[in-house]
């Protein structure tokens, strides 16, 4: 019985050391956290503008989100104030691995990017430092909501100047020019086809009746003898009539 109540005190002894280890290190976490919180928390990063507006950056906790708020003023001009102006940022920075390493620097790389702007309120909507930036966009801290709220006008088009209208040029009345007869293409496989002339009614001679004593004569001198001329004309020219 000895035995078993020594195992068991030791055991007890044991179990009572390792959670006030773990209590000393979740308390010596939170510290850690709330010192982290306070740093970033407590001191707002302060930055000029462009156009030299004195601007503030205080971080604090919503819930699951981490929340922004930039806070501007304007230089005063003689006895005019100068323009005052805010706008809010939430996201959940603290799913970026190098946020929780260095928190404070997430916000001072914002602000380098803020100070570039003549009015910080009106820069991106999603912004990405560059420690965070291949992480999505719930991991950034994403526009929420200005006062006042400013649109940004848009630039209105220059009238378009109108170009003198020249006066229409008239023209001088040309004369058509007379048009050549153009030669005839003799087509191919073709010759030059030429007209015809027709033909020309022939003269009629009107030749002379002869004579039937002549008639006898000029048979008498084809048939007959020369030495009976005379007697044959005489036959042949009775012989006709």
């Amino acid at each position: 019985m000895r035995a078993l109540m020594r195992v068991l005190l030791m055991v007890a002894a044991t179990i009572c050391v390792s959670s006030a280890q773990t209590s000393n290190n979740s308390n010596d976490n939170k510290q850690q956290q709330q010192q982290q919180q306070r740093s970033i928390w407590d001191e707002p990063i302060r930055f000029s503008s462009k156009t030299k507006d004195s601007c503030t950056m205080v971080v604090s906790g919503a819930g699951d989100y981490t929340r922004l708020r930039v806070s501007c003023k304007g230089p005063s001009q003689g006895q005019t104030q100068g323009r005052t102006y805010y706008c809010d940022f939430q996201g959940k920075p603290n799913l970026c691995r190098a946020y929780n390493l260095n928190p404070r620097h997430y916000f001072t790389q914002m602000m380098w990017d803020m100070r570039k702007l003549s009015h910080a309120c009106q820069g991106a909507k999603i912004y990405r430092p560059q420690m965070c930036k291949k992480y999505p966009d719930e991991a950034q801290m994403t526009f929420l909501a200005s006062w006042p709220k400013t649109t940004t006008p848009k630039p209105s088009k220059p009238m378009q100047e109108r170009k003198p209208v020249a006066p229409a040029q008239t023209k001088p009345i040309t004369t058509p020019k007379p048009v050549k007869p153009q030669p005839v293409k003799p087509q191919p496989g073709k010759g030059v086809q030429t007209k015809k002339p027709s033909p020309k009614p022939g003269k009629t001679t009107i030749r002379p009746t002869e004579h039937p004593e002549s008639k006898a004569a000029r048979l008498a001198t084809e048939y007959c003898w020369k030495s009976f001329h005379g007697i044959c004309t005489y036959f042949i020219s009775w012989f006709q009539n």
